[in-house]
């Protein structure tokens, strides 16, 4: 959920309530068929009357000539959000077992005339007002920019399918706040309720499509649990879809005034817990800063007024500093929001930023961290956008300091610069949904990247996501869609979908459903060239790639941990220890700190010779900015295996080419701070 790429055209003079809800979003009797024989793709039985799907030809199977799977992958939907901000949010359910009439209809405040449709005219600008009926008129709804009617019907997202989608990542979603201050709700606002209803819900959707099938496991919308089982899936010429979460207070970790309201218990226990129902990706912060980490900046009125939703959820407005190196949050500017400005307590206001201070001070807490890790021992994925560069920056050193490779960015809310260490990870990245022109011209920029590292490209649709998606380039468009096409393996034919009475056409309705995924990916094609897609039918082998490597990965042996250790000096402390050991006993809340001069070192005794390829440094607030890590086998013959001049603090791994090794020495060169050395925990690995 994003609010990528989409301007807010609002009325003026909105209630507080509205102006939070806008930018919290901005911040779902069977009949015959003619199935037989090997059609595998058609269902024995569907419900009558129903959507069309409009595409003929049987969905490829099998891996191509390296064995490899093919297929798109969305890796950021949002298909059961309906469920989610109270329920009256996002009008519409994605199948009903009482048929279409009953799942594509609008929320009962919307009728006759759409006056109450609060959210809708917030977010999309006029007045609100439009033509309630769904099925089978569609007048109005839905459309490529109303965010408060279903986009993702289970018949739009089999065309998806059919038309080379092979992997979906449906990501459960919700947000207290935005529950808490919209008007219209039939349930209560905990995030885990919520979590837990969409989990379930899309087991009931697999199974309401197995029925049309035959039975248990015959339908093609399989959810998956391992990459393994999602190979299989594809190859049979399914769709695998995977569960994520996408929340602000996961576990119920919110903080007020500072305060964590979950403990590392809580992790553990919401960790299991999201493991049994399915889950294998989520976001660990969204919008607001929690007990686990800070967010990256929405920018102008938007993030005014979630800078004020930010205070009353968690009692603190953002915090921000200047960037320690060329990543930034968006900035967040001195935009006015005068109606959420209003809901603050008298004499309180919304702080001025300087325009050079663009990073969120909150990083990842040590409760972060701990859930970061969580996650790595369940061979989880991790999410990084919405987190803020001071996080994303410590979650990628843990990766690298592990060797990691269980990192994504679904739909485009990282800063790009970290897109190299990304993919030097084996994670994956996804594009938001944009227009083709401007998906084109990102895609096209990272090329040479993905070259270099050989992985596919993906999208993150954001459907039901209240972001915005492409809108029409026109009937005259040069390079428009032409119908019917064929699909990009050039075994199905894709004609304009019809759902009751009313038939879309991409360059006229632009991306108004989850079914206009082909169109929008024809339309790439004709705008950019056969490389971009293909770029992005490697996406499913690429996204399985990071999840495989997550779930085998194995956590190395720290060959330092327990060693003897020495060092130049230590400081004194009247209340604790900071003698050497103590950054070598497997706590990373103790730690060695030399006397504060620039010449120091600290060396370990290994016991035994081994081969040392890998050292990592975490470093306290004291840290170097100039150091050597050398090696030897006999304590008196050094040589250097690694060197920095531009330190920076943090977690450091230095990889070099395997070198025998008893002893490791760090020499101190240049302090980075007033203060002296000081690691929390140093690692030593073969491999």
């Amino acid at each position: 959920m994003t609010s990528a790429g989409r301007p807010y055209r609002g009325r003026k003079n909105v209630t507080l309530a509205s102006l939070l809800l806008l930018v919290l979003a901005v911040a779902l009797g069977p009949t015959p068929s003619s199935a037989a024989g090997d059609d595998w793709w058609n269902p024995t039985a569907r419900p009558a009357p129903d959507s069309q799907v409009n595409v003929t030809g049987a969905p490829f199977t099998g891996t191509d000539a390296k064995g490899e799977v093919r297929g798109f992958v969305d890796a950021h939907d949002h298909i059961f959000s309906n469920e989610a901000f109270g329920g009256r949010l996002i009008c519409g359910k994605p199948f009903s077992e009482q048929g279409v009439a009953d799942a594509l209809k609008d929320c009962p405040e919307h009728y006759p005339d759409g006056s109450l449709a609060v959210f809708d005219f917030i977010t999309k600008g006029g007045d609100g007002r439009h033509d309630p009926v769904g099925w089978p008129t569609f007048k109005d709804w839905p459309a490529h920019d109303s965010l408060t009617h279903q986009q993702n019907y289970y018949a739009w997202v089999e065309r998806a399918w059919r038309g080379g989608q092979r992997v979906l990542v449906n990501d459960l979603v919700t947000n207290g706040v935005i529950c808490s201050v919209y008007f219209f709700k039939d349930r209560g606002c905990d995030e885990m309720t919520s979590i837990r209803l969409q989990a379930k819900l899309t087991y009931d959707m697999q199974s309401f499509v197995d029925k049309m099938y035959g039975g248990p496991g015959k339908g093609w919308f399989r959810i998956v649990t391992d990459s393994a089982q999602a190979r299989e899936v594809i190859e049979q010429g399914k769709l695998a879809v995977v569960l994520g979460v996408e929340t602000s207070e996961p576990f119920g970790c919110k903080q007020i005034l500072d305060i964590a309201q979950c403990s590392r218990a809580d992790i553990d226990k919401g960790l299991d817990e999201l493991y049994a129902l399915g889950v294998r990706s989520m976001f660990l912060c969204h919008k607001f800063d929690n007990a686990l980490c800070g967010v990256r900046f929405d920018s102008g009125t938007l993030g005014t007024a979630i800078n004020v939703g930010q205070f009353l959820s968690t009692g603190t407005f953002w915090k921000t500093e200047k960037c320690a190196g060329p990543q930034h949050d968006n900035p967040i500017g001195n935009a006015s929001a005068p109606g959420a400005e209003k809901r603050l307590p008298v004499g309180q206001e919304v702080p001025s930023y300087s325009a050079d201070a663009q990073c969120n001070v909150r990083g990842l807490t040590e409760l972060g961290e701990y859930a970061v890790r969580g996650m790595m021992q369940r061979g989880m994925m991790l999410e990084i956008d919405h987190m803020s560069v001071k996080a994303t920056g410590r979650v990628l050193d843990i990766f690298e300091a592990e060797s990691y490779p269980g990192v994504l960015s679904s739909h485009s809310w990282m800063d790009m610069d970290w897109t190299e260490r990304v993919y030097g990870l084996g994670g994956f990245i996804a594009q938001y949904m944009h227009g083709s022109e401007g998906f084109v011209s990102e895609a096209k920029r990272t090329d040479a990247l993905r070259d270099k590292y050989g992985v596919g490209y993906g999208y993150g649709t954001d459907m039901n996501g209240v972001g915005g998606w492409p809108a029409p380039r026109g009937a005259d468009a040069p390079d428009k869609v032409t119908y019917p096409f064929r699909s990009v393996d050039g075994g199905s034919v894709i004609d304009r979908q019809t759902t009751g009475e009313r038939t879309w056409d991409l360059n006229t309705d632009g991306a108004a459903h989850y079914g206009l995924v082909p169109d929008w990916i024809e339309d790439i094609r004709r705008v950019g060239g056969q490389d971009v897609v293909d770029d992005l039918f490697r996406g499913a082998e690429s996204y399985l790639d990071t999840w495989g490597a997550a779930e085998n990965h194995e956590a190395p042996g720290n060959l330092a941990n327990g060693s003897t250790a020495s060092a130049s000096s230590s400081e004194w402390s009247l209340f604790t220890s900071y003698k050497p050991h103590r950054a070598v006993d497997g706590d990373g809340g103790t730690r060695w700190a030399s006397d504060w001069s620039d010449d120091q070192w600290y060396r370990l005794d290994l016991g035994s010779t081994q081969l040392v390829e890998r050292v990592t440094l975490d470093w306290e607030r004291a840290y170097a900015k100039s150091y050597r890590i050398e090696l030897s086998t006999d304590g008196v013959n050094w040589r250097t295996a690694s060197s920095t001049t531009a330190g920076d603090g943090g977690l450091d791994t230095a990889r070099f080419a395997g070198t025998p090794a008893r002893y490791v020495r760090i020499q101190g060169l240049e302090r980075g701070t007033d203060w002296g050395y000081s690691l929390r925990e140093v690692g030593v690995y073969s491999g």
